[in-house]
């Protein structure tokens, strides 16, 4: 992301009235407190909930660590920018404030990949995907991988440009940075930040969607029971995605040991009780299905406006695109921040119960009448 030149909104071209004034305030406070909040319980919830530090959840924590960032630190900087039309800070801080506003928008950005990517391989590699969930040191081998790739796409552009070209072309009273017109630039780094991103998201999704949809016509397809003597990798692979995960998995593969190693009757009764279960197994799965599509939809929604804006207005140079468009699709990158707590972890059964427990703990809390009958 980046700030406008000031050009556009100086206070004699861009005078707000006191009741807009008001209403932007009030909405620009609104988003600040929904980004902050919501991405705190995300991180409360893993730090409470020790059964939350699994290898998935840690690209959650991740995502929401960055969200969290931008309510706090680069929201409430740009607010009095655009409502007064000057940068009072100094040129220093209006570096550290670029450097954070991309940084933490791209760590953003590929979080989402990187989660989409997870839930992808739990469905396409099941037995290998459940048997890594607790080796958590490559979920951060690749968490630092997000930030530090989301750190080099932009940042020594903003921090050199300047030196390279031999003179900064940012007044004083303004902050926005150096390759603001560089279209080719933009083009480039757009590859980067959106265009592959948003290419790798909705292939991942696409392939669980299909994925979930071949489960579901193989499910029609087979009307007996499966011979105990089958291999239990091949009766674990057809298992639908699990309520528990959201769009996580559940390995079923303990039931068709078990039908190995114990009588026919009971691998019967295994099966009939698969098929009972069955219906409502594909009844969540076309809720995940659906959900999947929401997330594709959003991501696009929220960046694919201000990405195509920012190359035509630079190649422009400005003066093909009004600037009350270009403001607000500046803003839907940050409601982004916002609608991520609700799109990924509330979607996520266990971090719902890790809420509750935060939020109301006496329901929680055992009382000590049924400790002791237990302990009787």
């Amino acid at each position: 992301m980046q700030i406008r030149p000031n050009a556009s909104f100086h206070c004699d071209r861009f005078v707000f009235s006191g009741p807009t004034f008001v209403i932007l305030i009030v909405m620009m406070v609104t988003l600040v407190v929904v980004i902050v909040l919501g991405n705190a319980m995300v991180i409360l919830a893993f730090k409470v909930d020790k059964s939350l530090r699994r290898q998935c959840n840690y690209y959650f924590l991740n995502l929401a660590i960055s969200d969290f960032l931008v309510g706090a630190f680069c929201i409430p900087v740009y607010i009095p920018y655009i409502l007064t039309g000057r940068w009072t800070l100094g040129q220093g801080l209006c570096k550290l404030w670029l450097v954070m506003d991309y940084l933490l928008c791209s760590a953003s950005v590929f979080s989402i990949v990187l989660i989409s990517y997870d839930r992808f391989l739990s469905v396409t590699r099941v037995v290998s995907y459940r048997a890594r969930q607790s080796v958590t040191h490559q979920a951060i081998i690749k968490m630092i991988a997000v930030w530090v790739l989301a750190f080099v796409l932009y940042s020594p552009a903003i921090i050199f440009w300047e030196l390279v070209v031999g003179r900064s072309r940012v007044p004083k009273d303004e902050c926005f940075a150096e390759f603001y017109y560089s279209w080719y630039f933009l083009l480039s780094a757009s590859m980067l930040e959106f265009f592959s991103p948003f290419i790798s998201v909705a292939f991942f999704n696409i392939s669980i969607y299909l994925s979930i949809r071949r489960r579901r016509l193989g499910s029609k397809e087979t009307q007996l029971p499966p011979q105990p003597s089958e291999p239990a990798m091949a009766q674990g692979e057809g298992i639908p995605l699990s309520p528990n995960w959201g769009l996580g998995i559940n390995l079923a593969v303990r039931g068709s040991i078990h039908s190995q190693t114990s009588s026919p009757n009971l691998g019967r009764l295994d099966a009939s009780t698969s098929r009972t279960a069955q219906p409502s197994r594909l009844s969540r799965d076309k809720k995940i299905a659906k959900s999947l599509a929401i997330i594709v939809c959003v991501f696009a929604i929220c960046w694919a406006p201000y990405t195509l804006l920012m190359i035509i207005r630079a190649a422009c140079r400005g003066r093909c695109i009004q600037h009350h468009w270009y403001e607000v699709t500046f803003w839907l990158l940050w409601l982004n921040s916002a609608i991520n707590p609700f799109l990924y972890p509330l979607c996520h059964s266990s971090f719902r119960r890790a809420f509750s427990k935060i939020l109301c703990p006496r329901r929680h809390t055992t009382p000590p009448s049924c400790v002791l009958r237990a302990g009787q």
